[in-house]
């Protein structure tokens, strides 16, 4: 067994509740509780109440497994490490990293050109420009940075008044096309996992989903994408037809909280119990914050999505 630290000492109070060791990690805490109950990275104590408390040093594992895994490393073979092995990994890490996506600059150019084809309504010209980018950059590349800046620039036009409802609809269109494209041009395996995508019934806005099809292909995933405004007992009928070992859905608006919410507890009662679900996107979020749904794992990033993924994959 790897030298892993010991339970906090002295008094629980001294402990860390999960909350703030998602808050210091970045991990959210489904990923957490997988890792400990799964992997076994780290063995907190409990409270007479069942409340697990984490030590500073167990925190500071997590950051390091967090690293490791970031970097493309497996968390079942880098569980097993000690604390000593993880640090030396995350220095080699470290010192070899190319910069982060998010430090690239933003290609502005690219931006503005794009917008400027969808007010001039000239889709082709759009869908030419997204096209050779994704080709020049690779498409995690254009998922993670390219397609969110361009749609955000589209959404501040919209809002200004300087773009309308179609030019908004023509860029929307032309972009979900291309990341469908991506998605179904990824070689499927024979044997791979099986992912259900779509948005619950409320939901109309596709193009996360979308995303999340494409970044899970690439990943290995088989992936069956029913789109946008899906009602929860197609998409249970759906997920049983493909044999889908997860399903994933996307929220971006969520206007009515309480009606995605009742959604997906109607999803959730018609999946297997062994099927997970997981919710992403900037609106789950939001759902997630007001209404506690049991059974459902939730996200804001496409990224903490793959990660969630990564860990069904392993157990399956």
């Amino acid at each position: 067994m790897p030298n892993r630290p010991s339970a906090p000492e002295g008094h629980l109070s001294v402990g860390h509740p999960i909350a703030v060791v998602a808050e210091r990690t970045g991990l959210s805490r489904d990923v957490l509780r997988v890792w400990e109950r799964r992997y076994g990275a780290v063995e907190p104590v409990r409270t007479p109440g069942g409340q697990r408390l984490y030590s500073d040093q167990q925190v500071r594992r997590f950051r390091l497994l967090a690293s490791a895994t970031r970097h493309g490393r497996n968390i079942s073979v880098v569980a097993r490490m000690t604390d000593d092995e993880l640090e030396r990994l995350a220095a080699e890490d470290e010192s070899e990293r190319l910069p982060p996506l998010a430090q690239r600059p933003p290609d502005d150019s690219l931006v503005e050109t794009s917008v400027a084809h969808a007010r001039a309504l000239d889709a082709v010209s759009f869908d030419r420009e997204l096209r050779r980018a994704m080709a020049r950059d690779g498409v995690p590349i254009f998922l993670d940075l390219i397609a969110p800046r361009v749609m955000q620039r589209i959404g501040e036009e919209w809002h200004a008044g300087r773009l309308s409802i179609p030019h908004e609809h023509l860029a929307s269109a032309a972009l979900l096309a291309i990341i469908l494209d991506a998605m179904r041009s990824v070689p499927r395996e024979p044997d791979a996992s099986q992912l259900l995508v779509a948005t619950p019934s409320g939901e109309r806005h596709a193009i996360g989903a979308a995303a999340v099809g494409a970044a899970a292909a690439l990943d290995g995933w088989g992936v069956t994408y029913l789109g946008a405004d899906v009602p929860a007992s197609d998409i249970a009928t759906a997920a049983a037809e493909c044999g889908a070992h997860a399903v994933a859905l996307s929220i971006v608006r969520a206007e009515d909280p309480t009606e995605i919410a009742r959604n997906l507890r109607a999803v959730r009662a018609r999946l297997p119990a062994l099927v997970p679900l997981i919710v992403g996107g900037s609106g789950a979020m939001r759902v997630a914050e007001n209404l506690e749904i049991p059974g459902i794992s939730f996200c804001g990033t496409i990224a903490e999505l793959q990660t969630l993924l990564a860990r069904e994959s392993v157990a399956g």
